[in-house]
């Protein structure tokens, strides 16, 4: 676990931080307080992007991977502002979602590959998400189709969870030690974080009635 500079890497800390994490799920799951939950998850994950992430981003700022992780960060702790009432949250999440997008373009191969073999066109999948990133990003951001925008995109996490990172921490895909792999586990719950995430700012904008084909109103 990283820690901030000034302070000793005790790993009851660590411990800690997960207790809070755990009671923080379970109150939002609950409904028990769910908005202070929220917000101070969202409060925390913010304070880890400053505490953590910007430095290394300044030091690296061409490290695809240090940003995602810096904009995983950030799209996390404004969802859970978000569901808090906080608008800022929003905002957070669009401009994570559009730095997804154009990182996407600049490693489609990579993101080709990700894609399993069982699904044609890998390489028009890239395309197709990178591009739906941006898309969902900017209607967010703008509140013009925000609704949609974001159903979709929590919907392409959700597939991605089921299609991509089921398979490899359940063993069934054939990438040796992924199951006991830590980074593995954590890439599959991001991505199913960010599909409730996602729901989120749906849910916030009028979620789509799947029955009647409609949008129930917005909330006040």
């Amino acid at each position: 676990m990283p820690v901030i500079p000034f302070v000793p890497p005790y790993p009851v800390l660590a411990y800690l931080l997960g207790l809070v994490l755990i009671a923080a799920g379970l109150s939002i799951a609950a409904n028990l307080r769910a908005r202070l939950a929220a917000t101070l998850f969202g409060a925390l994950f913010v304070l880890c992007v400053l505490a953590f992430h910007v430095a290394r981003v300044a030091a690296h700022p061409l490290d695809i991977g240090i940003r995602t992780t810096f904009f995983e960060t950030l799209a996390l702790g404004g969802a859970a502002l978000a569901l808090a009432g906080v608008r800022v949250g929003r905002y957070l999440f669009a401009v994570s979602s559009v730095v997804f997008g154009i990182d996407h373009f600049l490693i489609l191969g990579f993101i080709a590959s990700l894609v399993p073999g069982w699904i044609p066109g890998g390489s028009f999948w890239a395309w197709f998400t990178g591009a739906g990133f941006i898309a969902a990003g900017v209607a967010i951001a703008a509140n013009r189709m925000a609704r949609w925008g974001a159903f979709l995109l929590g919907t392409m996490f959700a597939l991605w969870f089921l299609a991509l990172h089921a398979p490899r921490i359940l063993g069934l895909a054939k990438i040796a030690g992924a199951p006991r792999n830590p980074h593995e586990w954590s890439s599959a719950f991001i991505a199913l974080a960010m599909c409730g995430g996602a729901w989120i700012l749906a849910e916030a904008a009028g979620l789509p009635d799947l029955r009647h084909g409609l949008f129930r109103p917005s909330a006040p």
